[in-house]
């Protein structure tokens, strides 16, 4: 959970809910096998509900995605098409 966090650097945005992530995150593995499911299933809901604030607060990263994949192709081609077109190689 820490480490999901950290990737999605979200604690400088959202301190109060990355801490409370973390509480979730520990009081769920601290419940005994023989707790109600029913507690189980609170506590994994609230978990869920607050991982998805975090992710959507999460900062784009702008490296390294498909968009910029096919950036950095296009570009090329176009450096390939402008070499041909001038002549040298």
């Amino acid at each position: 959970m820490a480490a999901e966090l950290d990737n999605l650097g979200v604690t400088s945005l959202a301190a109060g809910r990355v801490a409370v992530a973390l509480k979730l995150a520990r009081a769920l593995d601290q419940l005994d096998d023989g707790d109600a499911p029913t507690s189980q299933a609170v506590v994994a809901d609230k978990l869920d509900a607050i991982m998805t604030r975090l992710r959507a607060l999460a900062p784009v990263k702008g490296e390294g995605d498909s968009v910029d994949d096919i950036t950095r192709q296009r570009e090329k081609r176009r450096a390939e098409a402008r070499s041909r077109a001038t002549g040298s190689d």
